[in-house]
């Protein structure tokens, strides 16, 4: 029984040690998270003020406002409330020079005091892309720079190739010249092709100081590509003596501006004419069967487009290399014997 006792008694005495007493007079105030430019409320709260007014001062130990009396004159500190049992203010456009510990006082007996951190976040500039001044040659690699200043602490970028990210990209930081914020700079290199060519890159800047928005900036890249080509017929299944235009459509970048028409083992011919992307046969007929080549080419090289003509009685037949909506026909001509006076009646069949 005496053990007990003496075992609760101490167990008593260090509880006791451990729990701080309440104090009513004792003002309560609370951290702020500021970006700049921003506004911030500093708040400070008391529950039993003992007759005697709350006071604000800044970090360097300056009264902003006793009550509601202002005591610095800085247009940007205004008052929000002040009762006996609260004072509030608010300090707009802030600045990396309003970061640090401010004081909320009541003068009672003793004088308590309570602090209140503001921490400044520097906000992001927009960012610049650099590293592109000129056109990529197919299967070559961009390399591209992204550059932003004035965050705190150091900012994110990432890198998109239109809507897909880009992995790859390597971020470095350094303090700027106020020793508070920094300049961040993301590399990224890729290999680029011909369906790269006109797609926009962008790097994207986030920060927590912009919690749901981003700044970025965009380049759209020019890539350089060999030509291709194909020849479409126009109309589609001309007859024997109609007028046939073959048309090369080229693509490429540079776009290709030189067109030449040939025809394989053996001359064009003397009965079409060529208009630059077109070869036209006013009167087609049987001796026109053949496979007609269209070369295009760019400063990067040559590409050649065939197209098989072959003409079979008064139907056409054809066939196009690197046309996909070529039909193949196969018809032939029937002769059937008949009718008065001798004469041949000529009959068409499909097969």
């Amino acid at each position: 029984m005496y053990l007990a006792a003496i075992l609760l008694l101490t167990l008593a005495g260090i509880t006791g040690a451990n729990v701080s007493e309440y104090d009513p007079s004792q003002p309560v105030t609370s951290d702020v998270l500021v970006a700049t430019g921003g506004k911030m409320t500093l708040t400070c709260t008391v529950e039993d003020h003992e007759d005697s007014s709350l006071q604000w001062s800044n970090p360097a130990q300056q009264t902003l406002y006793f009550g509601e009396k202002r005591a610095l004159r800085d247009n940007r500190i205004q008052l929000v409330k002040s009762t006996k049992n609260e004072l509030s203010i608010s300090i707009s456009n802030v600045a990396l020079s309003d970061e640090g510990e401010y004081t909320c006082s009541i003068f009672t007996m003793p004088v308590r005091t309570a602090k209140a951190m503001v921490t400044v976040l520097g906000v992001p500039q927009e960012p610049q892309i650099t590293g592109y001044d000129k056109p990529i040659k197919e299967n070559q690699e961009a390399e591209l720079r992204c550059t932003t200043s004035g965050s705190k602490p150091a900012a994110n970028i990432r890198w998109y190739k239109g809507p897909e990210e880009l992995g790859g990209g390597q971020n470095s930081e350094t303090k700027d010249a106020n020793g508070k914020t920094f300049t961040v700079v993301s590399f990224i290199k890729f290999p680029v092709t011909k369906v790269d060519d006109q797609v926009e890159i962008t790097c994207t800047v986030g920060h927590e100081s912009m919690p749901n928005t981003f700044k970025s900036s965009s380049q759209k890249l020019q890539v350089l590509y060999h030509p291709s080509a194909k020849i479409e017929s126009r109309p589609n299944l001309p007859r024997e003596g109609d007028r046939l235009q073959l048309q090369c459509d080229a693509y490429g970048n540079p776009e290709p501006v030189k067109y030449t028409w040939l025809r394989k083992h053996g001359e064009l011919p003397t009965t079409v004419v060529t208009d630059h992307n077109s070869l036209v046969f006013q009167n087609l007929n049987k001796s026109d069967s053949g496979t007609y080549m269209c070369q295009v080419a760019n400063l990067l090289g040559e590409y050649t487009a065939e197209y098989k003509l072959d003409v079979n009685g008064t139907y056409l037949t054809h066939e196009a290399k690197g046309s996909d909506d070529a039909p193949d026909a196969d018809t032939a001509i029937i002769n059937a014997e008949g009718g008065q006076g001798g004469s041949d009646d000529k009959k068409e069949y499909f097969i």
